[in-house]
C-alpha cells in the first residue's frame, strides 16, 4: 500500500507527539509521583509507536516500543522514576527526532539502530523490576494468553455477536439484490507489536472489496488498542469470499481470518434481545450508558482544548499564495482611490462604493493576517528542554521562567525568530549566570534565573530575555574590542555605557576566555541583530553589573502588509512605516541648534538629532526662495527605535497609506536604509525608508 500521501501529516504529528514527550518527560523529572505524566508520556509513546508501525519505520517503531514498555511498568507501579532513567529517556527522544530529521529530508528514517540506547533502556526496566514482579507479569501474560484463547474451540466469535434491527435490515436487503454478507473473525499474531496498526491496515485492504457494517469491538476501541489479539467485522461485498479474505492474510502479522458467509436467523437474536430486555431492563439501560461515559470522559485529558474538526491543516504556500492575491487587490484598491480624487464631487454614489471597498479589503486583509498569525509558544516549546541539558553541561543550577507564549507573529516572524532566541538564551546561560559557589558567594539565590517573556506592544511584539547574573562588564568589553583594535583608546575613553554594549554586536567579538561547545567563537550577536533587522526589528541590551542583563527584541507583527506615511522629498515620493513614527512636527528655522556640527532640536525637553532625508538619499534639494525659507518652518517627522529618537526632515506630507512591502531583489545593490518599494495607486513605485538603520 502507498503511505506516502500521508508523510505530511505523520510529520506533523510527530512533531507534536515528541513535544509533547519532551514537555512531560521535563515535568516528570521534577515530579516522579505524578500519574497524570506518567499516563500521557505513555500514550504520546504509544501514538509515536502506532504511526511509526503503519508507515513502516521499524527502527522508529522499535525505540517507541521499548519506552512504552517502561512507562508501561512505571504506569502499572512496579518501577519508580529516577535521574537515571530521565536521562536515557532524554536519549531516545534525541534518536527518535533524529529519525524524524532523516524522514523529512529522505522519507526514510536511516539505518542507525541505537542498539546501545535500547539496551540502557531494558536495563533500566530490569533493574527497576523486582525479581517478583517480573514472576507476576509472566504469570500475567500466560494468564492473558490462556483467557484469548476461544472457548469450545470455536474460532467463529462472531456467531455469538447481537445485531441491532437496522444491521438486520441492511443485511436483507444486500441479500436481496444479490450480495455476499461475510462473517468473519481476524486473529493478530500474538508477537505482533502494534496490533491497532495491523487492524488499520486490515480495514483499509477491505475498503474497495465491500462495506463493513458492524465491527466489533468499535472501530474507536480497536483504534485505541482496547481489544485482545482478534476483532470480528460483518461485511457486505460483491467479491467472492476467497477475495475478501486474501486481502485481509495478506497483511502482514495476520495469524488467520476466519469467515464465512453469513446467514440471518431472524428469530432466535431478535427474541434473545426482548427477553433480555424483559429480564434485566437496568443491566441494558447501564449498558447503553456505559459508551456515553467512555465519550466524556475523553475530553478531559486533552486539557479542554478546541474540538479536532474545528481546525484544518493548511500548506503555508497556500497562504502565501492568499497573502499575495490581498496584496495584488489592495494595489488595485489604491489605484481606484487616486481616480476618485480626479473625479466631480457629484459623483456620490461612485465615492461610497469606493469607501466600501476600502473596508472590505481591510477586513479581509485583517482576516488573512489572523489565519497566518502563530503563537509563540510553537517556537519557545523547545526552550525548556534546551535549559535543562545546558544546566548539565555547564554544572550550573538554572531554571527557564517563560510568559506570553500565546502572543502571535505573522508565520514568516516565527520561522526565523528560533535560531536569535536560542542564540541569547545560550548567551544568558553560558556568559550571565555566575557558576553555583560565585553565586552563593555573593549571596545570590543558588538557582540562576533565565526569563523569556514576550507581548505585543501597538503593532510590534517585544520578546525580553533577561538573566540574573553578572551583568556586562564594560570595561571588559572595551579592552578586548581594543586587543582586537575594533576600536581606539580615543574612542574607549569617550565611549557611553550603552555604547560599549553595542560592541557585543561587532563581527567575531566575544568575551569567553576560551572556547567551547556552547559558546565563544564569536559567531552569534552579530548574526542575531542581522536576522532580526533584517525581519523590519531591533534588538537591544540593558544591563547592570552584578544584578543581570536583559535582550529586549522588537519584531513587527506582519512583513507583508503595513500602515505608512506617504512623504515627498525633493518631488520624490516615499513610504515610512508608520509603528515607528512618534509625531510629525513643525519646526522654525530659528530652533534648530547645533551640537558637534550637526542639527540638533529641543522638542518639550528631549534633545532630537535631525537627519535630512534628501542628503541621506542624495537628492538635490528644492531650490526655495531666501525670504521663503526665513518664513517657513521644516516638517519635521519624529521617529524611535527603542529609547533613541530622531528627526526626519521632509518636503511634503502626503497623508497615511495601506501599502504591500515588495522586495527589491537580490541583483540591486540597496543601501540597508531602503527596506524595500511599494506600488502606489497610480502605478508609481515609491521607496520604503527604514527608520530604523537612519536611527
Amino acid at each position: 500500500m502507498d503511505l506516502s500521501q500521508y508523510l505530511e501529516i505523520f510529520i506533523d504529528e510527530s512533531k507534536e507527539h515528541l513535544q509533547t514527550l519532551n514537555d512531560q518527560v521535563l515535568i516528570l523529572e521534577s515530579e516522579p509521583e505524578n500519574v497524570d505524566t506518567v499516563n500521557e508520556i505513555f500514550r504520546a509513546a504509544h501514538s509515536l509507536k502506532g504511526m511509526a508501525g503503519t508507515m513502516g519505520y521499524k527502527r522508529m517503531q522499535r525505540l517507541t516500543h521499548d519506552m512504552e514498555n517502561v512507562f508501561s511498568e512505571i504506569r502499572n507501579g512496579k518501577m519508580n522514576v529516577n535521574a537515571d532513567l530521565v536521562d536515557i529517556v532524554f536519549k531516545c527522544l534525541d534518536a527518535l527526532e533524529g529519525y524524524l530529521t532523516n524522514i523529512i529530508e529522505t522519507s526514510d528514517e536511516g539505518t542507525e539502530d541505537n542498539d546501545e540506547l535500547i539496551a540502557q533502556l531494558n536495563a533500566v526496566l530490569q533493574n527497576g523490576l523486582a525479581g517478583s514482579g517480573e514472576a507476576q507479569a509472566a504469570a500475567t501474560k500466560e494468564e492473558t494468553k490462556e483467557e484469548k484463547k476461544p472457548e469450545g474451540g470455536d474460532r467463529r466469535k462472531y456467531l455469538s455477536i447481537p445485531l441491532a434491527d437496522f444491521e438486520k435490515n441492511a443485511i436483507s436487503e444486500a441479500k436481496a439484490q444479490g450480495m455476499h454478507v461475510y462473517a468473519t473473525t481476524v486473529y493478530i499474531q500474538e508477537t505482533c507489536l502494534l496490533k491497532a496498526a495491523r487492524a488499520f491496515l486490515v480495514f483499509k485492504g477491505l475498503e474497495n472489496k465491500g462495506e463493513i457494517i458492524k465491527s466489533v469491538p468499535s472501530v474507536q476501541d480497536i483504534e485505541d488498542e482496547k481489544f485482545d489479539l482478534d476483532f470480528s467485522m460483518f461485511i457486505i461485498s460483491d467479491k467472492s469470499l476467497e477475495e475478501v479474505k486474501k486481502a485481509i492474510e495478506n497483511v502482514s502479522e495476520i495469524e488467520e481470518a476466519v469467515i464465512e458467509e453469513y446467514e440471518l436467523k431472524e428469530e432466535e437474536p431478535a427474541q434473545t434481545e426482548a427477553k433480555e430486555e424483559e429480564k434485566k431492563p437496568e443491566e441494558t439501560v447501564a449498558k447503553a450508558a456505559a459508551p456515553e461515559k467512555k465519550e466524556e470522559k475523553k475530553p478531559a485529558g486533552k486539557s479542554g482544548k478546541p474540538v479536532v474538526n474545528r481546525s484544518v491543516r493548511v500548506d503555508i504556500e497556500k497562504l502565501d499564495d492568499l497573502m499575495n492575491q490581498v496584496s495584488e487587490l489592495i494595489i488595485a484598491k489604491n489605484g481606484l482611490v487616486s481616480v476618485t480624487g480626479t473625479l466631480s464631487s457629484q459623483d456620490q454614489s461612485f465615492n461610497e462604493q469606493i469607501e466600501y471597498l476600502e473596508r472590505i479589503t481591510t477586513n479581509l486583509h485583517e482576516s488573512v493576517m489572523k489565519v497566518r498569525m502563530v503563537p509563540i509558544e510553537s517556537v519557545v516549546n523547545r526552550f525548556p528542554r534546551m535549559i535543562r541539558d545546558l544546566s548539565k553541561k555547564l554544572n550550573k543550577e538554572m531554571e527557564l521562567i517563560m510568559t506570553g507564549e500565546d502572543t502571535e507573529l505573522d508565520r514568516t516572524v516565527i520561522d526565523e525568530i528560533g535560531d536569535p532566541l536560542m542564540h541569547m538564551l545560550r548567551n544568558a546561560a553560558d556568559h550571565g549566570l555566575e557558576s553555583t559557589i560565585d553565586r552563593l558567594k555573593l549571596g545570590k539565590p543558588q538557582v540562576g534565573t533565565i526569563r523569556l517573556d514576550a507581548y505585543q506592544d501597538g503593532n510590534n511584539v517585544t520578546i525580553e530575555v533577561s538573566d540574573d547574573g553578572a551583568g556586562v562588564d564594560v570595561e571588559k568589553i572595551k579592552r578586548k574590542a581594543l586587543e582586537k583594535g575594533q576600536i581606539t583608546e580615543e574612542q574607549a575613553e569617550y565611549m557611553t555605557e550603552k555604547d560599549a554594549i553595542d560592541l557585543l554586536f561587532m563581527p567575531a567579538f566575544s568575551t569567553a576566555e576560551k572556547i567551547s561547545d556552547v559558546s565563544g567563537r564569536g559567531v552569534g550577536l552579530d548574526v542575531v541583530k542581522n536576522k532580526i533587522e533584517g525581519l523590519g526589528g531591533d534588538v537591544e541590551v540593558v544591563s547592570k553589573l552584578g544584578e543581570g542583563t536583559t535582550f529586549i527584541v522588537r519584531l513587527p507583527l506582519t512583513l507583508a502588509i503595513i500602515q505608512a506615511l506617504m512623504v515627498e522629498v525633493s518631488g520624490e515620493k516615499y513610504a515610512l512605516p508608520l509603528n515607528s513614527i512618534v509625531t510629525v512636527e513643525e519646526i522654525l528655522q530659528e530652533d534648530i541648534r547645533y551640537v558637534h556640527t550637526k542639527e540638533v532640536i529641543n522638542l518639550r525637553g528631549s534633545v532630537i538629532p535631525l537627519v535630512r532625508l534628501n542628503e541621506v538619499l542624495d537628492i538635490d534639494p528644492i531650490e526655495k526662495d531666501e525670504d521663503a525659507i526665513e518664513d517657513e518652518g521644516e516638517i519635521v517627522v519624529i521617529v524611535k527605535k527603542g529609547d533613541k529618537q530622531a528627526g526626519l526632515v521632509i518636503d511634503k506630507l502626503l497623508g497615511q497609506q495601506e501599502i504591500v512591502i515588495k522586495s527589491l531583489g537580490k541583483y540591486i545593490h540597496v543601501p540597508k536604509m531602503i527596506s524595500g518599494a511599494t506600488i502606489l495607486g497610480n502605478g508609481e513605485v515609491a521607496l520604503i525608508i527604514d527608520s530604523n538603520t537612519l536611527v
